[in-house]
């Protein structure tokens, strides 16, 4: 250090090299910051959780070999020698960016992580964030009864909303669970069990879930069903029906809604509620939807041969309203079928389109430019109607039979279809009522001026002719 005081060329030199010295300290120390800690919330990252969940199962293993030597006996699952892991999943933190700007996101994780550390009341428990929504918690010493304990307090903290700014936002978290030794044995198998737990928990929607091999299995059954899937896709089992839309004023068939069944070689006829929920979750949903839209374009292509003139409506789901390609995709099969846009009616739901209502808007606009009909799917069962209603290039609104199936005993059911026929209509939409089973409530439509309708009503009709 003498040499830093020199004033010649040798404590330039000596000053050169300890600046040096310094500033590389300082960048392997940001280099170890950005290697072990989230930058956003202050919290250790996935690396560092990992590392610290290998050296707790560890601490315990030796512990749990020194308890046994000690009493002679072989209880590992001690309490003082497990180890429990939580995985959270914020449930509505998409949204929050999307409404919100991504400024309001970063602040809603800052305080996430503030709050799950204060629901840590032991030195050795420690809590990080892992990526994106997902944070977790480690409980050195801990077994699947404290696990449960600290998971239903975090729960009960999430219960309570978090205020940002103006902005009061409602925080649930899918919560999954996992310990050491009944779960896992050792740290990988354990942080992949917690997780499994997690998204098992956040489907659910039940509260904090503790991992059980059902869980596994279900996760199982998942893998084979994809795969059951992509073959139905290149064995050619999936079948398309026609589900007509009849014109209440004249009782003509005006359109057709296509409907995808699964004709499986052991199983049967396999329904809809039964792969279709699977196919939109797994993201397999668009492989099916290009599906239903060709195999929909060649049953145009026959009708119109026959002198059957139909417009065939056609689902997309939330999955394809956030492809950019889409439009592009529709327009490529409509050039190698020659069929036209307007043959088609494309089928939404206001589900759909908020979970990314700018990419979702901008999705519609460029269908309908290209000359397809919209429709609004289950309208009066999604929490924007109106404020979206006149923001989206629709054509059509569908009301849903949950309204229409008791309209003719249920006052408010009746009030809610009559007001959708007038909003609608006002708009200059048409109106296509779902779940019309009987005539009383094919009379009842009529006389509140609903343009089509849909239902067994139709089918019963239908075979009776």
């Amino acid at each position: 250090m003498r040499g830093l005081r020199r004033a010649d060329e040798i404590g330039d030199l000596a000053t050169a090299f300890e600046t040096m010295r310094a500033s590389v300290s300082d960048k392997q120390a940001q280099i170890l910051k950005l290697a072990y800690w989230d930058s956003l919330t202050g919290l250790p990252n996935r690396v560092q959780f990992r590392d610290a969940v290998v050296q707790a199962v560890a601490e315990a293993q030796a512990a749990a070999a020194a308890l046994t030597a000690a009493e002679g006996a072989g209880d590992s699952a001690h309490p003082q020698t497990g180890v429990a892991v939580l995985m959270l999943d914020l449930g509505s933190f998409k949204h929050v960016n999307d409404v919100l700007g991504y400024r309001i996101g970063d602040l809603l994780l800052g305080r996430v992580g503030e709050r799950l550390a204060q629901q840590m009341v032991r030195d050795g428990d420690l809590v990080a964030r892992l990526g994106g929504e997902e944070f977790a918690v480690l409980l050195r010493g801990g077994d699947a009864a404290l696990a449960e304990s600290v998971a239903q307090r975090i729960a009960a903290a999430f219960d309570v909303p978090l205020t940002l700014e103006d902005h009061t936002i409602d925080m649930g978290a899918g919560i999954g669970m996992a310990c050491w030794p009944q779960h896992a044995a050792d740290a990988d198998v354990l942080l992949s069990r917690a997780e499994v737990a997690m998204y098992a928990a956040k489907r659910r929607t039940e509260g904090p879930l503790m991992y059980h091999a059902a869980i596994d299995a279900a996760s199982a059954q998942t893998l084979s069903l994809l795969t059951e899937l992509r073959q139905a896709l290149e064995r050619n089992q999936l079948r398309l029906y026609l589900q007509p839309k009849l014109i209440l004023d004249t009782g003509r068939v005006g359109g057709a809604e296509t409907l995808v069944r699964w004709q499986h070689p052991q199983r049967g006829l396999v329904p809809p509620m039964e792969f279709i929920p699977f196919a939109e979750q797994t993201g397999f949903i668009r492989q099916m939807t290009m599906w239903v839209f060709e195999e929909a374009a060649r049953h145009w292509l026959l009708l119109q041969a026959e002198g059957i003139p139909l417009i065939l409506s056609v689902n997309l789901s939330t999955r394809d309203l956030l492809d950019t390609e889409l439009p592009q995709k529709f327009d490529a099969l409509l050039v190698k079928h020659r069929v036209p846009a307007e043959a088609f009616c494309l089928e939404i739901t206001e589900s759909a389109v908020m979970d990314d209502p700018q990419h979702a808007l901008g999705t519609l606009n460029r269908l309908a430019g290209l000359g397809f009909k919209l429709s609004i799917d289950d309208f009066g069962t999604g929490y924007s109607s109106l404020a979206y209603l006149k923001r989206l290039p629709v054509n059509e609104l569908k009301i849903d039979k949950c309204f229409v199936m008791s309209m003719e005993t249920d006052q408010n059911d009746a009030k809610i279809v009559r007001s959708t026929i007038d909003l609608a209509h006002n708009l200059g939409l048409t109106v296509v009522a779902e779940g019309v089973e009987n005539a009383v409530v094919w009379e009842l439509l009529r006389a509140l001026d609903c343009d089509e309708a849909q239902g067994y009503h139709m089918w019963q009709a239908d075979a009776g002719r």
